[in-house]
């Protein structure tokens, strides 16, 4: 099962997401949200949990729980905190999506029987929050990509996915485009994931996740060319969204140019920017730290530095070929 199918790479944006409904009706705590906008899921766990506790038919309370859980990788502390959630407001569409990436991650960790039950569970509670609310566009994206990467024996198909992007296409363009891009990707079609990509580019996306997240494709292929549209668009989409400058570092680290700044981009996002599971990592920050240095034949400062992101990372297949190259050279 790919790891790419429950990623957080197209996850939904930071704490506003899980509804104004939900918020005017909760009484989560200002501290509870002010930490986990700033990546403190420690912190921000303790207080919900309390609050949870006073308030256990606070719906909105047991959601950013679940998603505390869920940004932290502590899946099976998400699901009942996200079932919970559903249990008191079922009706609630990103509830919905929430609780299917929980199970989706879960799956990509499991066995493969379990793995197969909770992928199941997955694409159910995606098509439960489509079916909730059809422009929850980030749940429909998350239903496609499941369509175009699981097995029909886990309740997916291509055949599925084909008139949920046209359906999505319809009511946003960029996002059916960036569907249609995201399944070929899947495929490992990469030409043709490029067009798609390009032309939902050229559509001006209104969600900075589905533009970073092309960013990502075009870091991962070395392109950085296209990365300056991705950069353009993320600009306009959120101009405070920290992974702007992450990508305009990787810019510059491809091209070979701008060492200082790109070192100084790179610094200020391990600084400051929170850790979400649909933000490049602090281990690929290191990682690109570490290709700045190797750029300027500094081979001892960018061993440390791949190290470093495979200290954090272990399985960062980036970081662990470069540093297999500097060993063998």
């Amino acid at each position: 099962m790919s790891s790419k199918l429950f990623c957080a790479a197209i996850l939904f944006a930071a704490i506003f997401i899980f509804g104004q409904a939900a918020r005017a009706e909760s009484k989560i705590p200002d501290e509870a949200e002010a930490a986990f906008a700033a990546g403190d899921y420690s912190k921000a766990i303790e207080i919900l949990n309390r609050e949870a506790a006073a308030s256990p038919r606070d719906a909105g309370v047991q959601h950013l729980l679940a998603r505390c859980y869920f940004e932290s990788e502590q899946f099976d502390r998400a699901i009942p905190a996200a079932e919970a959630a559903i249990s008191l407001d079922a009706k609630n569409s990103v509830y919905h999506e929430l609780l299917g990436r929980a199970y989706g991650e879960k799956a990509d960790r499991s066995g493969w029987f379990s793995a197969l039950s909770l992928a199941k569970k997955a694409r159910k509670e995606f098509e439960t929050a489509v079916q909730l609310d059809e422009r929850n566009f980030s749940a429909m994206q998350a239903l496609i990509e499941f369509d175009c990467s699981a097995p029909g024996i886990a309740g997916g198909g291509e055949d599925k996915a084909r008139p949920e992007i046209e359906k999505l296409g319809g009511l946003d363009a960029a996002e059916g485009r960036y569907a249609a891009g995201n399944c070929r990707r899947q495929k490992k079609d990469f030409e043709a994931a490029d067009g798609e990509f390009r032309k939902a580019l050229a559509l001006h996306p209104k969600s900075a996740d589905l533009i970073y997240d092309i960013g990502d494709h075009y870091m991962k292929r070395n392109q950085p060319d296209r990365l300056q549209l991705v950069i353009e668009e993320g600009e306009r989409a959120a101009p405070s969204d920290p992974r702007g400058n992450f990508f305009r570092a990787v810019s510059y680290a491809l091209e070979k140019k701008n060492p200082a700044d790109a070192t100084g981009l790179f610094r200020d996002y391990l600084a400051n920017a929170p850790k979400r599971n649909n933000y490049p990592s602090k281990a690929m920050a290191h990682y690109w730290l570490g290709r700045i240095e190797e750029n300027q034949d500094k081979t001892a400062s960018a061993k440390r530095e791949y190290q470093e992101a495979l200290n954090l990372e272990p399985k960062n297949r980036f970081a662990n070929e470069a540093l297999k190259r500097l060993r063998r050279d």
